[in-house]
């Protein structure tokens, strides 16, 4: 046990901070109703989590670094499963969306450290064994995450969704003070500060970015919360960029090297994650929603039918990611996009009024396919892109750019659902359009139509069926647009780097963060 303790205690991190992504789709009608949630709030549900591990991704890991990464690891599950605890335990909205953020804060602590702890305690093909066997744990939770979550919200209740992390965390801290060696900390210096200031301006800018998305959507565009949320995004940005440019000039290391951007090649890898996530799993939200709520199943079954995306990306990761890494990695990630785009087409073209859960499988498939063949690539290609000396940093952006892509997916998707729902809605005349198309999106299609007269209920039914599949029909057509430029930039911009060694490209990716999957 002492050989693999340290393996176990990081598989059992993975598992617990992946499953929460996808398990909790499953659980929001429930929580809808339980909270009495807007269609809004439970868009903050989704997205504080991502967000802010997104945003503390890379001061996570210069933390660790200066005060220990067993030390940092940790901390950091101590404080998901606390959180997890208040989630469970959330009288209302506001404070599970609270308690979401302060998950990802600990997250960020276990996605930075993980795979840097099992550089430390594993050793020759041991290594190499952890890693593949770390990996498959990323993928398997990613599979479980929708049908765990159907099986606990169904026969107990959704705050068991949050409350199993608890158990699982205890045993990996244990398991991880037990077996795993004490931190031998970094020297004090310029060069190990924490970038503090580009932490928290990228923080504000991304917050402020995705709460003026959000709110645009309810408010209007033009209104002048939203306007001033974008004013704010794109001053605190440029406040990031001069931050970051000082940091750098200074000698000390900055949260992101802006001359990073400079290489066409990382760029585009950049915009590939970013474009890969929003596109893949953005719209998963409001599929578990319509599938609760109006193609009538229960939660388990709501679990089932998510399954076939994260099912054949694992296969195909299985499968094909030791081959795959001998390619030139723009053919896999923008092959990849290229099926992600055809599985949103194929949900797209299933999505008719009279639609039911089997009509997305194959589209679910072929998009799995897609993440399956472009992700194992990402991490690898990124640090392969940039010096040496920036191979953490380079491996650390893109796992941020992962879970910044599903953020703003939520909060854009939601947003042109909202409105595609809402003329369909205005034009079957059916009163109070805007506040219809919040609740159906929130999962509570019989407020829509309990709000027709009583001799028309049944016509109001048949609408909402209309416009939850109008809704979908254009978040489903975006999607595959996005994944579609994603694919070309890919194609255009990456380019093998010159004289890169495959072993110190599969080990910078280790030491960079965790496998960037969902």
């Amino acid at each position: 046990m002492r050989k693999w303790g340290p393996l176990v205690a990081v598989c059992l991190g993975a598992c617990i901070l992946l499953v929460d992504v996808t398990i909790v789709n499953v659980a929001l009608p429930s929580m809808a109703r339980d909270l009495g949630a807007s269609f809004a709030s439970l868009q903050w549900v989704i997205d504080a989590y991502p967000l802010a591990l997104a945003a503390l991704l890379l001061a996570a890991g210069a933390f660790a670094d200066r005060y220990g990464h067993r030390r940092a690891y940790v901390g950091g599950l101590a404080l998901f499963a606390v959180a997890s605890l208040v989630c469970g335990f959330a009288p209302d909205a506001g404070v599970l969306i609270a308690a979401r953020a302060v998950q990802g804060i600990g997250g960020a602590a276990v996605f930075a450290t993980a795979p840097a702890l099992l550089l430390a305690s594993c050793q020759g093909r041991d290594r190499g064994t952890a890693f593949g066997l770390w990996g498959a744990t990323n993928g398997a939770a990613a599979a479980a995450g929708p049908l765990l979550g159907g099986v606990l919200t169904q026969h107990l209740s959704w705050p068991v969704t949050f409350w199993i992390n608890l158990p699982v965390a205890v045993v990996a801290i244990v398991l991880t003070r037990r077996f795993m060696a004490a931190d031998r900390l970094a020297a004090a210096g310029r060069k190990n500060r924490i970038d503090l200031p580009g932490a928290a301006t990228f923080s504000v800018a991304a917050g402020a970015l995705v709460y003026g998305l959000i709110r645009g959507s309810g408010d209007g565009w033009g209104s002048p919360g939203t306007l001033v949320s974008y004013a704010v995004a794109a001053l605190v940005l440029v406040a990031f960029v001069v931050v970051e440019h000082r940091t750098a000039r200074r000698g000390e290391t900055p949260m992101l090297d802006l001359a990073l951007l400079r290489n066409a090649s990382f760029t585009g890898l950049l915009t590939g994650t970013l474009l890969l996530q929003a596109s893949a799993f953005g719209c998963l939200a409001l599929v578990s929603l319509w599938l609760q709520s109006l193609a009538g199943l229960a939660p388990i079954g709501t679990g089932l039918a998510a399954t076939p995306l994260a099912a054949a990306s694992f296969l195909v990761s299985a499968v094909a990611g030791g081959h795959i890494q001998r390619l030139s990695p723009r053919l896999p990630i923008g092959l990849g996009l290229l099926l992600v785009a055809a599985g949103m087409l194929l949900l797209r073209a299933g999505m008719t009024e009279g639609a039911s859960a089997t009509s997305l499988t194959w589209g679910l498939v072929v998009t799995g396919f897609g993440v399956g063949l472009a992700t194992p690539v990402l991490v690898s290609a990124a640090t392969s892109a940039v010096p040496r000396q920036r191979a953490g940093m380079a491996g650390g952006a893109i796992n941020t750019a992962h879970q910044l892509g599903m953020t703003l997916a939520i909060a854009v998707l939601g947003a042109v659902f909202a409105s595609n729902a809402a003329t369909t809605l205005t034009d079957g005349e059916l009163p109070h359009a805007a506040d219809a198309a919040d609740a159906l999106a929130s999962g509570q299609p019989n407020e829509v139509i309990a709000s027709a007269p009583a001799g028309h209920r049944e016509a109001a039914a048949d609408l909402a069926h209309q416009a939850f599949a109008a809704g979908l029909d254009h978040v489903f057509l975006l999607s595959a647009l996005a994944a579609a430029v994603g694919a070309v930039t890919v194609l255009l911009l990456v380019r093998p780097a010159p004289g890169s060694d495959p072993v110190r490209t599969s080990e910078a990716a280790g030491k960079a963060s965790a496998p960037a999957r969902t």
